[in-house]
C-alpha cells in the first residue's frame, strides 16, 4: 500500500516493500552516504574504468564502443546538479558527440540516498530501450518526485509512464539484489576511482567533476577530437 511505499522511501530507507525487510538501508547493502571518502585521483586507469567489478549490473550505454572519446558519468537521481547536465548539456553531448561517433558514453549508479537507488532500481526494471528515456523522465521531472512529501507516488506515476503496473513497481522496489547491485555500482566509484560527488565524469580517464556546461564540454572534447 502507498502508506507502506512512503515509509520506505521518506522514513528510516527501507529497502523491501513486499518482502516487509525492516533493515535500514546502510545496513541491508552496506552503504550510506557517511561512507564517501575524499579521494582525489584526478586520472583513472582505464582498466579500473572498465573492469567488470566497476558493476555487477549490465552496461548502460550510448553511442559507438569504439569512438575516439569515453565519457563515463556518476550521477545520483535525486543530484539537482546531476538533473541540470541531463537536461540543459546532455542534449548537445549526444546530438553533436554520441550520435556522430565520437562519444561513447556510460551512465553509472551512484545513488546517495533510498529514494535515488529507488529510482534506479526503476529505470533497470523497464525493458533496455527504454532505460534511458527513463532516466531522461526522471530528471526532467525530479522536482516532482524527489523532493517532495510523497516521493513513492512521484515515481509510480513516472513508473506508470513508463509501462510499469503498480504490482511491477512493488516487485520492482522489493528485489533486494537488484538494490544491492546498484549500491555496488557507488561502492566501486568511490573506493577505486575516487568519485565522491555526483556528477563526476572521466573522460577517457581524466577525472571531471561538477555540472559541466556545454562550453566546458567542447573545451574537454575538442583537443582529444582533432583530426578525428
Amino acid at each position: 500500500m502507498l502508506v507502506h511505499r512512503r515509509r520506505f522511501l521518506e522514513g528510516i530507507g527501507l529497502l523491501a516493500l513486499a518482502a516487509g525487510v525492516g533493515m535500514p538501508l546502510a545496513r541491508l547493502v552496506g552503504f550510506s552516504p557517511d561512507f564517501v571518502s575524499s579521494a582525489a585521483a584526478q586520472t583513472a586507469d582505464a582498466a579500473k574504468l572498465t573492469a567488470p567489478a566497476a558493476s555487477p549490473l549490465p552496461v548502460k550505454s550510448l553511442g559507438d564502443p569504439k569512438a575516439p572519446v569515453t565519457i563515463i558519468e556518476y550521477a545520483s537521481m535525486t543530484c539537482s546538479h546531476c538533473a541540470h547536465f541531463a537536461t540543459t548539456t546532455f542534449p548537445t553531448l549526444k546530438t553533436k558527440y554520441i550520435d556522430t561517433g565520437k562519444v561513447y558514453y556510460v551512465l553509472r549508479e551512484f545513488p546517495f540516498d533510498p529514494v535515488s537507488t529507488a529510482a534506479f532500481m526503476l529505470a533497470r526494471c523497464v525493458p533496455d530501450d527504454k532505460y534511458f528515456p527513463m532516466v531522461d523522465t526522471l530528471f526532467e521531472t525530479q522536482s516532482a518526485w524527489a523532493f517532495s512529501q510523497n516521493p513513492a507516488a512521484g515515481l509510480l506515476t513516472v513508473a506508470k509512464q513508463a509501462g510499469l503496473s503498480e504490482a511491477d513497481f512493488e516487485k520492482c522496489l522489493s528485489d533486494r539484489a537488484l538494490a544491492e547491485k546498484v549500491q555496488a555500482s557507488a561502492q566501486y566509484g568511490n573506493k577505486e576511482l575516487g568519485v565522491d560527488s555526483t556528477p563526476t565524469f572521466f573522460i577517457n580517464g581524466k577525472k571531471v567533476p561538477g555540472a559541466i556546461t556545454v562550453a566546458d564540454l567542447d573545451k574537454e572534447l575538442e583537443p582529444l577530437l582533432k583530426g578525428k
